[in-house]
This record gives structure tokens, sequence and C-alpha cells, in this order.
């Protein structure tokens, strides 16, 4: 069982940056692989990114990537999303997820942990 809670959300114009943070509960953290999704009003929830236990492996949706940038920090059971160059169109609530496996890494339904989720406006 993990425990999973986003920050650093808010709204920011086009072209600026966020990051995300999300930490986890627990003493297992680094046996996570850990991604990012967003759901924008009225669509379903889609993959943005992932990052294996170690760190030696991140994945990108092809529409962030070059963009944004994930990494974690398993000493401090935290992960992130370094959103740069933020478009209107990445505006959407931010979700974290565990999962023990690091393959099929970008199914929404793979995932079985999941944070509340953090609010992300980018205006025009």
């Amino acid at each position: 069982q993990v425990l999973l809670v986003e920050s650093g959300g808010g709204l920011v114009q086009t072209g600026g940056s966020l990051r995300l943070s999300c930490a986890a509960s627990g003493r297992t953290f680094s046996s996570y692989t850990m991604g990012w999704f967003r759901q924008a009003p009225g669509k379903e929830r889609e993959f943005v990114g992932a990052i294996t236990r170690g760190g030696t492996n991140t994945y990108y949706a092809d529409s962030v990537k070059g963009r944004f940038t994930i990494s974690r920090d398993n000493a401090k059971n935290t992960v992130y999303l370094q959103m740069n160059s933020l478009k209107p169109e990445d505006t959407a609530v931010y979700y974290c997820a565990a999962r023990l496996e690091s393959y099929d890494v970008t199914s929404v339904n793979d995932y079985p942990y999941w944070g509340q989720g953090t609010q992300v406006t980018v205006s025009s």
C-alpha cells in the first residue's frame, strides 16, 4: 500500500513553467514505477510520463516530450514533474500513480495507487 499526495499545481501563462511534486508514504517507494497522468474536462485520463524504480528509464507522451521532465528522489519518497513551455492544452488535473511493474507504463488501468490530483491551468 502506498499513499500519494500531489502538490504544485496552479495558474500559469502560456510559455510558463510549473513543477509538480508527488509525495509517497511508506518505506518501499523505491520499489514502485511512478507515473504521471492528466485529465482535462470531458476527456479521458491520459498518460503523461513515467519513471522506473531507480530512475534509470523515463517515458513520455509525444505531446509533452521535450517540454516535461520526470525525476524522483527515493530518499525523499518524492517524484517530480517539471513542466516547461506550457500550453493551454496542458490544462488538466494532474495525477501521480504508482505500480510495482516496469512494463506497459502508459496504461491507466494498470496503476493501482493514485493521488487525489492537482489542477494545472494554462492561460492563453
